[in-house]
């Protein structure tokens, strides 16, 4: 009997490539957070007293750094309960309002560099920008040039997986082959990328 050799799509599915999936993607890219990823950053990172989520989906991320003492605007394209201040196209305006304080998300994946670019541009100087991520984040030509020119203050890969839920069923979700970090930006910052170990 001859041995399964896979399909076009597996070996992309194992890694965890975006557009290579078994599974249809959600349609608005919403794939929640659990929060313990939440409680993992807040161990290694300090914030700004207010904190933007601006793709919060059902808060899960939010509802922690609340419960740290944040003052948590939290926004996104889909209304989708759990407490969200309004919903906002984060993407939508040609030139950002400033905000005074830092940037907090899981941006969806398709959009990650769009997300990361955008809320640098919106963060006051010397505020953080942490975004969670696919380690494959830091592969690519064009992300390289954002790396060289806003570089990471750090990256904390989390040594043990964390799971993303799509739609937030976290009950049907068990178990995740994506490694997943935060890269955490200070606006300014241009010294060397530390990289850390979490979880």
């Amino acid at each position: 009997m001859k041995d399964w050799t896979g399909n076009s799509k597996s070996v992309h599915s194992v890694l965890g490539a975006s557009n290579h999936s078994l599974k249809e993607r959600e349609t608005n890219d919403y794939y929640a957070t659990e929060p313990k990823a939440a409680e993992l950053l807040l161990e290694v990172e300090d914030f700004a007293p207010n904190i933007w989520e601006c793709a919060c989906g059902e808060c899960h991320l939010s509802k922690v750094f609340e419960a740290h003492g944040y003052n948590v605007k939290s926004t996104d394209l889909i209304y989708r309960d759990g407490g969200m201040s309004e919903t906002f196209d984060f993407l939508a305006e040609s030139k950002p309002n400033s905000w005074n304080g830092s940037i907090i998300t899981n941006p969806p994946y398709k959009y990650a560099y769009e997300f990361v670019e955008k809320a640098l541009d919106t963060v006051t100087e010397g505020n953080k920008v942490a975004m969670f991520l696919k380690l494959q984040f830091l592969k690519g030509k064009k992300r390289r040039k954002l790396f060289d020119n806003t570089p990471p203050q750090t990256i904390y890969v989390s040594s043990s997986r964390l799971l993303c839920a799509k739609n937030g069923d976290f009950e049907s979700t068990t178990s995740s082959a994506v490694a997943y970090a935060w890269y955490v930006w200070q606006k300014g910052y241009k010294g060397n990328t530390i990289v850390k170990w979490i979880n």
